[in-house]
């Protein structure tokens, strides 16, 4: 049987559950509208309440937008150990997510490494996508984690141990990489061959990002299928693309694709 999302009415902006068949609890926050509507994909160890996610809200009530955001497992208010988290996991339940709470395509909009989760999302279940935007876009980051800042000591530590604690520039707890993590996502890259598109794709990127090279942006643009994709690069754009230009960016950017889809 699929999965549905809990029965019980949440309070207003508390979040409804998606129960996994194994048990898991998603966490996520619709809100209703015409479609096509917008679904937002955090990044690696992020959740849903933050300020991209909540603005892209906004602007989604202001238009009378469908709009999804979620938690993925072990992370926000969802159930699981994050450090037992993988790709696959991820991207299950971002597309069980989809299935359960949106109707009919979708304009994704992924940051960082869910980025990389809308685009696996379009090639294996494109009839659920009506528009990609990405925000500074970590697809195959799992893949590439040498040239994504680790000094060699820490991949050292990460290949000894099986874990590594990195301290975050966005909060005092550190971040957690495994690499059962790394492993498993040798399955998920989607720049190793050319990437069959079928919607537009948009990648938001700025220069002075210390996470993930701009390059990335061009990276993903060389390997799209599809002739309606275009790089956008923000000069002094750190990596979270949060400021108010960055967001009134983000939102002509989706805007334009919704004024683009049917619906």
């Amino acid at each position: 049987m699929a999965p549905s999302p809990n029965d019980a009415a949440p309070a207003p902006d508390a979040p409804s559950y998606l129960i996994r068949p194994d048990g898991a609890r998603i966490a996520y926050c619709k809100t209703p509208g015409r479609g096509p509507g917008i679904v937002f994909l955090g990044g690696y160890a992020s959740d849903m309440t933050g300020t991209k996610a909540l603005a892209l809200e906004r602007f989604a009530r202001a238009r009378g937008r469908a709009f999804l955001r979620l938690d993925y497992r072990g992370h926000g208010q969802s159930s699981g150990d994050f450090a037992d988290g993988t790709i696959g996991l991820w991207l299950s339940d971002a597309i069980a997510a989809i299935e359960a709470a949106a109707d009919g395509p979708q304009i994704l909009v992924g940051s960082s490494m869910g980025g990389w989760l809308m685009l696996l999302v379009a090639k294996r279940r494109p009839e659920l996508v009506a528009g990609l935007v990405g925000i500074a876009a970590a697809p195959d980051f799992a893949e590439d984690i040498e040239r994504m800042g680790f000094a060699p000591e820490e991949l050292a530590v990460l290949r000894r141990d099986g874990v590594l604690r990195r301290p975050s520039p966005y909060g005092p707890e550190p971040t957690v990489y495994t690499m059962a993590m790394v492993e498993e996502a040798r399955s998920h890259l989607v720049l190793r061959e050319p990437l069959p598109l079928r919607v537009p794709l948009r990648l938001l990127h700025g220069m002075a990002d210390p996470d993930v090279p701009w390059r990335a942006a061009t990276r993903i643009a060389e390997h799209a299928g599809g002739g309606d994709v275009r790089v956008h690069l923000l000069k002094d754009g750190d990596h979270r693309l949060s400021t108010p230009r960055d967001l009134a960016i983000l939102e002509e950017t989706v805007g334009a694709l919704l004024d683009g889809a049917a619906g």
